[in-house]
């Protein structure tokens, strides 16, 4: 079975919903379920799980996770052959995820900027693998048990950060060496663009800049951000683009040559043709 991945888009982040400990005797099963309508983050602690959803089927041993699915049918495989313990953690999300095999799926920025208002970045995580060492040995998933059972006032920050933090590391965990150059680039290549976003930029000025070929360059860009540094320079100018239109009286063509473009006509059919409408009715629709 090829190794799949669950691909969350934030902000906004996964918000942890709750958690707890259970404990199985030899014959004893995980029940069966169907579309629960959350996600159901398994720890396994001792012992091993046999779980199975829809056609894959995972033997869940201490030191590893699994990731159920909120619109799929979980079923016990066969029941635990020895004492098997686990930490199950519930949460959910309210922006879009994915799940596929391999490589990684971008989410549609144009639709989650409509949304939330915020390009995304894609969180990738193991349905099934190892629990990463440094959580494993922080006893941060202990830490949210412990939290259950205080004041909700006082621990509901406190759970969401230790939750977010091992998404952040099952996140990381995901990179191997060459993957986690290709991430360093690709975000060398983003943070120059945005703070040169407003000059002259071309393929020949960023491989300059970053000391690498263009192809390069858009090789890790396309591989972590699903655009190529163009691609990404023109969203993210579209992107200025409409704050400046929703926060201050710029005229049109002003807001063109802040933002790096040369023409006020290119600026605004390129606006039109990504956002839908043009800068003047955008403008237009949110004032009074």
């Amino acid at each position: 079975m090829s190794p799949s991945y669950v691909h969350f888009a934030a902000p906004p982040f996964p918000y942890f919903l709750e958690c707890n400990h259970t404990v199985y005797q030899p014959g004893e099963q995980h029940p069966n379920r169907s579309h629960i309508g959350l996600f159901d983050l398994i720890i396994v602690e001792q012992g091993c799980l046999f779980i199975g959803e829809e056609h894959n089927q995972w033997e869940v041993a201490a030191g590893h996770t699994l990731l159920l699915l909120p619109d799929r049918y979980h079923y016990s495989v066969k029941s635990c052959e020895e004492l098997t313990s686990f930490i199950w953690i519930h949460f959910h999300t309210l922006a879009d995820w994915s799940n596929s095999d391999g490589e990684p799926v971008y989410i549609n920025r144009e639709t989650h900027f409509r949304q939330f208002l915020t390009h995304p970045y894609t969180i990738r995580i193991p349905q099934f693998g190892p629990l990463p060492d440094p959580f494993k040995r922080s006893g941060q998933a202990e830490k949210l048990l412990q939290l259950s059972t205080g004041r909700r006032s006082s621990a509901v920050w406190e759970q969401q950060r230790i939750f977010e933090e091992m998404l952040r590391m099952m996140d990381l965990a995901q990179h191997d060496t060459s993957e986690s150059h290709a991430v360093e680039i690709a975000e060398r290549t983003e943070t120059y663009i945005r703070n040169h976003y407003a000059e002259p930029l071309s393929n020949a000025s960023l491989a300059d800049a970053l000391h690498f070929h263009y192809n390069y360059l858009a090789r890790c860009m396309k591989r972590v951000y699903g655009l190529t540094p163009m691609e990404y320079l023109t969203d993210y100018r579209l992107e200025q683009a409409k704050l400046l239109l929703l926060k201050t009286e710029m005229p049109i063509a002003a807001i063109a040559e802040r933002i790096g473009f040369e023409s006020t006509a290119y600026f605004s059919r390129r606006f039109t043709q990504q956002i839908g409408i043009s800068p003047l009715r955008f403008r237009k629709r949110y004032s009074r």
